[in-house]
């Protein structure tokens, strides 16, 4: 039996556009210059730069009033194209913008790869055609901080395959030790034990650093883990036989490879979105300039379009021609729209967070920082909690102490005793004061830290402390511990 139904479901779908301006929204100040690039070098109707006339955008028009259309046979209203009816529902314009609009690129160091170098050091030993290919394969598996990640069997099994080289782990591990008299010390290293010892045993002996290689040699686990008094036992030593052999290893780079200064890499080059300043005790915000281009429909799909407007006779190729020019002009105009949108959505949600983060700012104080959540912003402009979470991500704010990451405003809340709303943050401040300012030769437990905290109103627990302690990147107590 055949059954009819009636369902009526209501979505909600966002259109290209306005997925196009979420993604513009997300894009910091580096990236959106690339996309901007990118949309002007695709789209011809598109340029930057200062109109050479305001005559044309002024009276754009007027211009098509008077020539009108009823003459072309089409479904082209070039009128109601060239209209500007479709305005957004709140102000698309900020003339706020600071002066910083300087084109600066991402500078890189000059020089050879660290792999080179190390390539080029092998030229000093007399090895025969096999061992040399062996070598520079070797060299190859030494990652940018120095080690080898890889197994001898595995180096063995690869130079069969890759470089159609039978040889076996002996071989594998003479060249491997040639590999780890190169520079710098250290280089070539399988693990963290092998690198310590190796920058060790170049040096000169003396007693420190005999017994220092002596206690990695037998005794690594119990280095790793501080056990200061159980290494002194062992080796039936004073604390300050200890504490100079310690001293010898912690002289020490655990990461060779990065001390290399040839070593090509992109220098980080932040560019903030936004600008803080202190004027006369208030702030004032301004966006970067570069967030903010000039951009305009280009002159000659205009003189295109009144061409055709004009033109008596009306061809098929003059119609699919003035298609994509309208395909183009209909991407330009929106193109131009979001990036107004983008301007005014990125200074509305900043200028909340400012204001929202006065005290702070104004003084410079993390522990004047309120909690803060993306709802609180967003409940407050009038905006989705999504649309807060975009401008936030990935942005700077150049402020008088120093440029911030916009996300660090935000932070969760907790109560304090006098049940007045605190922010993570600022106990995360005043954890890592404590532990700065705590005897090194006996560090504060996670279990003291807690009752300090609650001594100064802090309701916090320990396990709590501990995640914090995780967060701010600081080892429990044991590693902590210094001789000094």
């Amino acid at each position: 039996m055949l059954r009819q139904s009636l369902q009526q479901k209501l979505q909600q779908k966002l259109s290209p556009q306005q997925i196009q301006l979420m993604k513009l929204i997300q894009l910091p100040t580096q990236a959106f210059e690339q996309k901007l690039a990118q949309e002007i070098e695709e789209n011809p109707a598109l340029e930057s730069g200062k109109e050479e006339t305001d005559e044309f955008a002024d009276n754009q028009e007027q211009e098509y009033d008077d020539t009108g259309t009823e003459s072309i046979e089409t479904d082209i209203n070039i009128d109601d194209y060239l209209s500007d009816d479709e305005i957004p529902s709140y102000k698309l314009q900020s003339n706020n913008y600071s002066a910083d609009d300087e084109d600066n690129q991402i500078p890189y160091s000059g020089g050879i790869t660290f792999n080179q170098h190390l390539v080029n050091q092998l030229h000093t030993f007399s090895l025969e055609p096999q061992e040399e290919i062996i070598a520079e394969f070797v060299v190859g598996c030494i990652d940018e901080n120095g080690y080898i990640r890889r197994t001898v069997d595995d180096i063995v099994d690869d130079l069969a395959f890759s470089e159609n080289i039978y040889t076996d782990r002996g071989e594998v591990e003479k060249i491997l030790g040639m590999v780890q008299q190169l520079d710098p010390a250290g280089v070539g290293a399988r693990t963290l034990k092998e690198c310590l010892l190796l920058q060790l045993k170049r040096k000169e002996e003396t007693p420190e650093r005999i017994l220092a290689i002596n206690i990695l040699e037998n005794s690594f686990e119990l280095f790793v883990k501080k056990h200061y008094e159980k290494l002194a036992q062992r080796f039936d030593i004073s604390k300050e036989q200890l504490k100079d052999a310690i001293h010898e290893i912690e002289k020490l780079n655990p990461k060779p490879g990065g001390a290399y200064s040839g070593n090509l890499a992109a220098i980080e080059h932040i560019v903030p979105d936004f600008t803080i300043r202190i004027n006369e005790g208030n702030l004032e915000l301004s966006l970067n300039a570069r967030n903010a281009p000039s951009l305009h429909i280009s002159k000659e799909y205009d003189n295109m379009l009144k061409g055709y407007a004009e033109s008596k006779d009306k061809t098929k190729t003059q119609k699919d021609a003035v298609m994509f020019i309208k395909q183009k002009l209909d991407a330009a105009k929106w193109f131009i729209d979001a990036i107004k949108q983008r301007q005014q959505t990125l200074m509305v949600t900043m200028n909340a967070i400012m204001h929202y983060q006065q005290e702070y700012l104004l003084t410079g104080d993390e522990r004047k920082l309120k909690p803060m959540v993306l709802k609180d912003i967003a409940d407050q402009i009038g905006m989705d909690v999504s649309t807060v979470s975009r401008v936030a991500n990935s942005k700077y704010v150049d402020t008088p102490y120093g440029t911030k990451l916009i996300k660090e405003f935000f932070s969760e809340s907790m109560k304090n005793e006098q049940g007045e709303d605190i922010s993570t943050r600022e106990i995360k401040k005043i954890l890592q004061t404590e532990i700065e300012k705590e005897d090194k030769k006996k560090p504060l437990t996670d279990e003291k830290l807690s009752q300090l905290l609650k001594e100064k109103g802090y309701l916090i627990a320990r396990r709590t402390v501990a995640k914090y302690r995780e967060q701010l990147d600081i080892p429990v107590a044991r590693l902590r511990k210094k001789i000094l």
